[in-house]
């Protein structure tokens, strides 16, 4: 297997990790550029947005001909590592969730009509979009066939939706949203899914959900339907395809954050480097101490397990397959690693690393969501297992 980027994609990499260290990274020291949710704010938002578009590096995973570079998802895990080496980059390019799940299925899936109406202003910046599907118990998480949530024809080529959803991600800021809701009882074909806009009656928002943070912009919402009706021309696929649409959209979803995830535990263990170079003790620089370096190792071998388990998974979903196993693996394991880069680089860092002086604290924070977001760590191995139980042997063979 040959791992070497092809020189285009290469090009583009590098041209991501200059542009993040001389515009991106310098805002995370500037208190005033983030917002009260500690995520950047939306005007220097705008200003970087504005550099990335003239630098040619916008939208990387959408087509050209909607303003993107056309990567695809090799591309994408070698651009979005470099782009959070800040915890702003994502935002910066128009690469976070749930924008890019949201952008990757509309272009996936969505009619020339819709994607005109729903996809190109999320491609071009001028909204945000949601993807609403969990539900508070006993409705569904992990487990859509628990839905609660109905679309029912309300005649006119109308739904109307009734129910409760909640830790909707982005859903204040959101303009644009995909529902998931049940349109009959069939246990694979009982979901569908619709778009609506903000402004459409019938919705609202019950509270934005306190979390541990840091936030994504929207933040995570309650959101309760009391009669939203929805036209049938902003369905997504057919009638009954809502759970194959979640699966499509899941699968790179879920493997973009393990591309980001990635991006920030090397930051981590870049700042923990850092300070172990300069930092003496007792006579001693921390780097020289066998323990630090120890813990240095350890760190540097699982990143690259985890950039190897996701680039595996991407070449699988790049040639057309939905590497279900490779994304559960790639899921579990860089999760566990970004949580243990942060708290050993924290360690070394001592009270400094604690401290907001670095961005290691909020790296913190926002890496303890990873074991739950897009399928607690849990699910994902009881997936690895049927996998097994039914490959047995194979379950490691080579190729597609």
């Amino acid at each position: 297997m040959d791992f070497t980027l092809s020189p285009e994609i290469d090009a583009i990499r590098l041209r991501v990790r200059d542009f993040v260290a001389e515009h991106i990274v310098p805002l995370e020291a500037d208190r005033d550029a983030y917002d009260a949710h500690e995520n950047i704010r939306a005007e220097p938002l705008n200003q970087v947005r504005a550099k990335v578009k003239a630098a040619g590096l916008w939208a990387p995973q959408m087509p050209v001909e909607r303003g993107g570079l056309g990567l695809d998802q090799v591309g994408m895990a070698a651009f979005y590592e470099e782009a959070n080496r800040s915890i702003f980059g994502p935002a910066c390019f128009n690469v976070a969730a749930p924008d890019d799940g949201n952008m990757y299925i509309l272009n996936r899936v969505g009619t020339e009509t819709q994607k005109t109406k729903w996809l190109q202003p999320i491609v071009d910046g001028a909204v945000r979009s949601s993807f609403v599907m969990t539900e508070p118990s006993p409705g569904s998480g992990s487990d859509p066939s628990m839905m609660l949530t109905k679309a029912e024809p309300a005649g006119n080529d109308r739904w109307r939706v009734t129910g409760t959803k909640w830790f909707i991600t982005g859903a204040e800021d959101a303009a644009h949203f995909i529902l998931i809701a049940r349109t009959s009882d069939d246990p694979r074909k009982g979901l569908s899914a619709f778009m609506f806009h903000k402004d459409q009656p019938g919705w609202r928002i019950v509270r934005r959900i306190p979390i541990m943070g840091p936030e994504e912009h929207g933040g995570h919402c309650e959101i309760e339907f009391d009669g939203l009706e929805i036209d049938d021309a902003d369905r997504l696929m057919e009638v009954g395809d809502g759970l194959k649409l979640t699966q499509i959209r899941l699968g790179t979803a879920r493997l973009t954050h393990c591309m980001r995830w990635l991006g920030l535990a090397k930051r981590s263990m870049e700042i923990a480097i850092e300070y172990a170079e300069r930092r003496e003790s007792f006579g001693v620089k921390l780097a020289d101490r066998e323990s630090v370096q120890t813990m240095l190792g350890e760190l540097a071998y699982k990143i690259e397990i985890g950039r190897l388990l996701t680039m595996k998974a991407a070449w699988k979903l790049a040639a057309g397959d939905f590497a279900r196993k490779e994304v559960s693996m790639a899921k579990i394991h860089v999760a566990d690693t970004l949580h243990e880069a942060v708290d050993a680089a924290i360690q070394i860092n001592g009270a400094r690393g604690y401290s907001k002086d670095t961005v290691l604290e909020w790296i913190y924070r926002y890496a303890r969501q990873a074991r739950l977001v897009d399928g607690a760590s849990e699910v994902h191995k009881m997936v690895l297992a049927r996998f097994y139980k039914q490959e047995r042997g194979d379950f490691w063979r080579w190729g597609l």
